[in-house]
């Protein structure tokens, strides 16, 4: 008997784990399921999913990081900066550029990653506490399209899951990467190293898993000292100096590099457990314990010598006959420490025909998060920003039968930063308060879905999301401590979901998607800044915004979907109409002009991708993708240098065009070769795109880059890797510099 898609991606949705390499191929939703753990993405809903499994990274990628499954997947990066980077390593989608992290939802589990506390490249989602090696399979849903997720969903919804023991388990791994890394007057190597072990183990009706690793990881430099070439004569006392090295800033303006800074050295412990209780066979309970802890400190230096040879770092200089004025702490340095811990819980019901139910509540909390800077290169008095107590909680209750799904969700996020001037930076000494910033937001919210099976070739789905979304207790504190507080906001909003799949024949499939998507205001947006540079509070001061709008907009999708038993291939037409888009810019209010997160009226995103996958001969498999996206600011009350200087131009850090391939050949059955490419058209950091050079620092650039890897099964037990990304050596750059050519090797234990 011949079954429709649609009953081979409901039966593969709740089939156990089999075997990749014994299991059939089959169209679920638009994802490609090669057994393994099955999803728990709604694939019931006919729209845009794309997978991978833990067998296809272990024999493709170079995964030093959970968020490197991701890299080669339709539409999606991740900037990531260098192995272990905390806190800048933001996904962006289809119509979403890096500094919109609160435009993507990730979960590990079922439990919240994705840091919603702020928008942008510091609020990165928590990659760490998911280690590449316990990825049994990764799934990205695009676009807005279940009603059972926030509008935080409109660029992508990213799900990991994790593997379940079914016997006693033991894993150890450990690895090795160097970069060369040359720039300006750098030419250096930097180099890292990563081990993890873990033990599982399953007995009756329960099961665990504790896994440790640590990453210890010399990062690039990733700022750089400039100067705009001067036209004034140097000062009387100026130090004539050499080794500034000439070049383009992102606007096409000569300036000088006066060398590197914030290279980073991070050493991050992580620790991972994980207790299951199959209580019945229809009932489980799970529990996640996370914990995240993190050192890292930068260092930088002068490229610039004087006439002994010596490094200069400050004061009045001389440089081809213009004057300059170097700061105390031009070349600065850094120290973060910090420990975060992550707490959920599931208890989840499952029958074949009945009533399914879960509930899931998660803790994220920033126990211990420190940031300090000198005020000057030799030490003592500094700055520290401390982000202790923040974090969010959720709760959320479900259920579906009958082709009806519905539930309640909370979630509940507290910002908490104080900013400390310092005695000794390192150890704090004597503590001055600075500013402070204080906020929580919360969204409580329902949802209601259904599946309506039309015909034996027709599915439609209709949801509805109610949300009530409240902002309170917000406040910003002057170095004087004059505490400012803002009035509480509650507002609420529908947001109606639709989807319909038709399998017109055998072989092809045609859906469309429809999906309303409200994005609140994060803390960090409404309540961060509005303070000058020296820490007071100006009466009247706009720059803090507690009465931003939410962004609103439709996102829909209409796509073709050929599958046969050994390729799919995909064409997706997509839509996005986005009003009130947050993102910093000018205005002028109350007569002067003002910089800071504002509402832009309305930007429109028009785009087509192609994917595919498959196999050939058995022996090679493949994947790729091409995406275009027209992605423009329609309207716009604010402004970057003059009024309307942004209608009309490229959404920022949105490329029009990106590709990615990735083939893989098994040499033998227990050897295997793969290379992948990456490819992104050039791209702007600056709502009214003046920023056209983005091959320097603080540019947007394009990017062309090639990864290679072998992996050898040496035995049942023992495997090893070798690899190497960025084998072309690309110069390429996201305001700051990704990593030069890395060679990485790995060797792993499994029993």
């Amino acid at each position: 008997m011949k079954l429709h898609p649609f009953a081979l991606a409901a039966l593969a949705a709740m089939a156990p784990a089999v075997a990749q390499e014994d299991s059939p191929r089959t169209a679920l939703g638009l994802v490609t399921v090669q057994g393994g753990t099955a999803t728990s993405l709604p694939t019931v809903i006919p729209t845009t999913l794309e997978g991978l499994t833990a067998a296809d990274i272990a024999r493709s990628i170079n995964a030093t990081d959970a968020e490197d499954a991701l890299k080669y997947l339709p539409s999606l990066l991740v900037r990531k900066r260098y192995p272990g980077d905390y806190n800048h390593a933001v996904l962006s989608t289809r119509a979403s550029g890096t500094g919109n992290s609160a435009r993507a939802l990730v979960f590990v589990d079922g439990i919240p990653l994705a840091n919603l506390l702020g928008n942008g490249a510091s609020f990165t989602p928590r990659w760490g506490l998911v280690a590449p090696e316990d990825i049994a399979r990764v799934d990205v849903l695009y676009g807005p399209f279940s009603a059972a997720y926030s509008g935080n969903s409109v660029g992508a919804v990213v799900d990991y899951q994790t593997r379940r023991p079914q016997r006693f388990e033991a894993h150890a791994e450990a690895g090795l990467y160097e970069q060369r890394w040359r720039y300006g007057s750098d030419d250096a190597r930097y180099q890292g190293r990563h081990a993890s072990a873990s033990l599982a183990d399953r007995a009756g009706d329960w099961s665990w898993s504790l896994g440790l690793s640590r990453h210890d990881n010399e990062g690039q430099p990733l700022t750089f000292p400039t100067r705009a070439v001067a036209t004034t004569a140097p000062a009387a006392n100026a130090v004539p100096v050499t080794g500034a090295v000439a070049g383009q800033d992102r606007f096409g303006q000569p300036w000088w590099l006066l060398g590197s800074a914030t290279q980073m050295h991070t050493v991050q412990d992580q620790a991972r457990l994980r207790l299951a209780w199959q209580a019945t066979p229809e009932l489980r309970a799970q529990l996640l314990g996370g914990l995240w802890r993190n050192t890292a400190n930068a260092t930088s230096q002068s490229w610039l010598r004087d006439a002994a040879g010596q490094p200069v770092f400050s004061g009045p200089i001389s440089i081809a006959g213009r004057g300059y004025t170097l700061a105390a702490n031009e070349f600065g340095l850094t120290r973060d420490e910090a420990e975060h811990r992550l707490l959920g819980a599931t208890l989840k019901r499952t029958v074949a025909d009945g009533l399914n139910w879960e509930l899931a509540a998660s803790h994220f909390d920033y126990a211990k998060d420190r940031s300090a800077q000198p005020l000057a290169r030799t030490g003592g008095p500094g700055r520290v920003t401390r982000l202790d107590g923040s974090g969010w909680t959720t709760l959320a209750a479900k259920a579906s039968a009958g082709g009806w799904e519905g539930g309640v969700q909370r979630e509940h996020h507290v910002w908490r930063q104080r900013v400390d001037n310092a005695s000794e930076w390192r150890t704090d000494g004597t503590l001055t308060p600075f500013t402070a910033f204080n906020g929580e937001t919360t969204l409580t919210s329902a949802f209601a879905q259904r599946v309506m099976e039309l015909r034996t070739d027709l599915r439609a789905v209709l949801g509805l999301r109610h949300e009530s979304w409240r902002a309170d207790h917000g406040s910003k504190t002057a170095s004087t401590g004059q505490t400012v507080g803002y009035a509480a906001r509650l507002e609420t909003e529908l947001s109606p979901k639709a989807a319909l799949g038709w399998a017109a024949s055998d072989a092809l499939d045609l859906r469309v998607s429809i999906g309303r998507a409200v994005r609140w205001p994060t803390v960090g947006e409404l309540f961060q800044g509005g303070v000058s540079s020296t820490g007071a509070y100006v009466e009247g001061d706009p720059v803090t915004n507690p009465g931003l709008k939410a962004e609103r907009g439709w996102t829909r999708e209409l796509s073709a979907l050929w599958h046969a038993e050994a390729a799919e291939l995909r064409a997706t037409v997509f839509h996005e109409n986005t009003h009130d888009a947050l993102y910093s810019q000018s205005t002028v209010i109350n007569g002067r002009s003002v910089s800071s997160v504002q509402n832009i009226g309305r930007i429109e995103t028009l785009g087509l991708e192609l994917a595919g996958r498959g196999e050939m001969a058995k022996a090679w498999r493949w994947q790729a993708s091409l995406t275009y996206a027209d992605s423009t600011i329609q309207e716009n009350a604010g402004f970057v240098a003059a009024p309307g200087d942004t209608v009309g131009k490229q959404q920022p850090r949105v490329p029009r065009w990106r590709a990615s391939a990735l083939i893989s050949y098994a040499i033998t059955q227990a050897l295997d070769a793969s290379f992948g490419a990456r490819y992104g058209s050039s791209q702007y950091g600056n709502l009214n795109n003046a920023d056209f050079n983005g091959m320097a620092y603080q540019g947007f650039s394009r990017y062309l880059t090639a990864d290679v890897k072998l992996n050898w099964r040496i035995t049942r037990q023992w495997s090893a890797s070798l690899g190497v990304d960025n084998i072309n050596d690309a110069e390429y750059w996201n305001f700051h510099p990704y990593p030069g050519r890395t060679v990485l090797a790995n060797v792993r234990f499994d029993l």
